[in-house]
């Protein structure tokens, strides 16, 4: 029986397995399998959807035989789909948003496969593909598993450590959770985001066009939900519960919508100020203004991402924007990441000191949130009459008083919005308040996870953000290459958005942001992991 391929093949395909015949690969009976899978999965559906849903299993196999061939361009389809996901309840007790969901399992079933079964990430070209092609065009040969040095490293970088403790500790607490069940799909949901957008993406991001290819999926698309939008937003402007919709039914909510136009601002900012090509190419061209004109797709869309971000009326998205500016400033100035902690740990030092006279003073806001740019910013601190404001006190004060019921392995996660309505309070409840407490999670990406993993899973939590932050500001210092300090230093206040936004809510549950947050993520680890650093002075 052979055990490898002829000599001279040259390492186009991958190797055999044991007890593999000659000719017939693992990824074939894979493909089968998941095709068979698929046409299953179709029949339920059509049993509680109808017969219409079955025009779906071509464009199924269509996907199978992508990730078959192509999976970074099965990513990147993804990321170019997902602000256009609809949630869909398939069958009772079971809603994905749909296409993605479906396609981020089956794509996360072929990277562990060829993670697992051949070791490798590189799909075998097809003949006519086969001798001329880069590594770049046949996909990233870089095994999680193989004890080479790139995989090696990305499992053993503080991000992905973090990242795996968070996801130990979550099976921790789904197993002492007070509803397990749901407890254990919230955590298998979370690892059809993660598998895609950061392990494999971390992979395909060792080649930095990628990182820049995934960028533009997104923002095609999101630049055509905020078409869209801001199309249905003409004609309404003094209508606030219009403009809170005008993005359905891509968005559920307006700070969802308001949220993914902060994370991509910085990034698009970069992709316009970076030099679109070297000067021996600009020369080559004849005219400077070439490599200008490039830059116009950059700009149309940081135009209608700041468009959008104003029309989302979102004050946390705003202000997370203005937080990113202002530590871009900081980083330009030279401070170190660990002042900036000690910064922002004596700024909330000082509230609870003062927290008396600060609450006395905000409680005499009574400006409730308006279509007026002015009105809308001085609702911010409305805490007293603002319906979105009181809501969320509402929800983190019924937070606390679960966490300390549980403090150590909390409630379970996902639980929180099932059990959350009891523990409310007559004189806290706000205008849009229920009495069932059915309205969702609660609204902040470090309470819900003190409330639901106890303190262990808020500190593993903080601790992931900061190291990533921290990882991307070292990039940013010590590339040798200031491109790639550039793009570090983007990517990274990208994710800072995310992490101011996340004090006001959570959307780490959701497609719409998971996706460009894990990837974002995975874009300063593989910067970190794959650049050059410049020598210690």
């Amino acid at each position: 029986m052979t055990t490898s391929r002829d000599p001279q093949n040259k390492g186009n395909h991958p190797p055999l397995l044991p007890g593999e015949r000659q000719g017939v690969r693992p990824g074939v009976w894979l493909a089968l399998l998941l095709t068979a899978l698929f046409i299953a999965a179709e029949a339920v559906v059509m049993y509680w959807r109808g017969p219409s849903v079955m025009v779906l299993v071509p464009l199924a196999l269509l996907v199978v035989w992508l990730f078959y061939t192509r999976l970074e361009t099965g990513l990147l389809l993804i990321a170019l789909l997902t602000p256009f996901a609809i949630n869909m309840d398939l069958m009772p007790g079971m809603e994905l948003s749909m296409p993605v969901e479906p396609m981020m399992i089956l794509f996360s079933a072929f990277f562990l496969f060829r993670v697992l079964a051949t070791r490798g990430l590189t799909p075998s070209p097809s003949p006519r593909r086969r001798g001329g092609q880069n590594a770049t065009d046949q996909g990233i040969h870089s095994p999680l598993l193989s004890g080479e040095g790139s995989g090696v490293r990305l499992l053993t970088h503080p991000v992905t450590l973090l990242l795996l403790a968070g996801l130990a500790w979550w099976v921790v607490t789904s197993c002492t959770s007070r509803l397990p069940w749901v407890s254990f799909k919230y955590l298998i949901a979370r690892l059809w985001f993660v598998i895609p957008f950061y392990f494999a993406a971390a992979h395909f991001f060792r080649n930095r066009q990628r990182i820049g290819q995934f960028f533009w999926a997104y923002a095609i698309g999101l630049g055509v939900v905020i078409l869209i939008a801001t199309s249905k937003t003409l004609g309404n402007f003094s209508d606030l519960q219009t403009l809170h919709r005008v993005m359905r039914p891509f968005y559920n909510d307006h700070t969802a919508y308001g949220c993914a136009i902060a994370l991509m601002l910085p990034a698009a900012v970069h992709f316009a100020l970076k030099p679109v090509g070297s000067l021996r190419a600009v020369a080559a061209s004849g005219s400077a203004a070439t490599d200008a004109a490039r830059r116009v797709p950059t700009i149309i869309l940081i135009a209608l991402l700041l468009v959008g971000l104003f029309f989302s009326y979102c004050r946390a998205a705003w202000i997370s924007v203005v937080a990113a500016l202002g530590v871009y400033i900081l980083i330009r100035m030279g401070m170190k990441v660990k002042w900036m902690v000690v910064l922002f740990g004596l700024g909330v030092g000082l509230f609870f000191v003062y927290q008396s006279d600060v609450l006395y003073r905000l409680g005499k806001n009574h400006q409730d949130s308006s279509y007026t740019l002015a009105d809308q910013v001085k609702s911010i601190s409305n805490i007293s009459t603002d319906a979105s404001n009181v809501e969320r006190l509402n929800r983190w004060a019924s937070a606390m008083r679960l966490w300390k019921e549980s403090p150590v392995f909390g409630i379970g996660p996902g639980t929180y919005q099932f059990i959350y309505g009891s523990y409310q309070k007559s004189y806290q409840l706000s205008t849009i308040s229920t009495n069932s407490g059915n309205l969702g999670n609660a609204h902040s990406e470090y309470i819900g996870p003190m409330t639901e993993q106890g303190l262990p899973g808020v500190l593993l939590v903080a601790a992931l953000f900061l190291t990533t932050f921290a990882t991307g500001v070292r990039v940013y210092r010590t590339a040798k290459d200031p491109a790639v300090g550039r793009m570090a230093l983007a990517f990274t206040l990208s994710l800072l958005t995310y992490y101011v936004h996340g004090v006001f809510n959570n959307f780490l549950d959701t497609d719409k942001l998971s996706v460009p947050f894990w990837a974002f993520t995975a874009a300063v680890v593989a910067l970190d992991l794959h650049s050059e650093k410049k020598e210690a002075q």
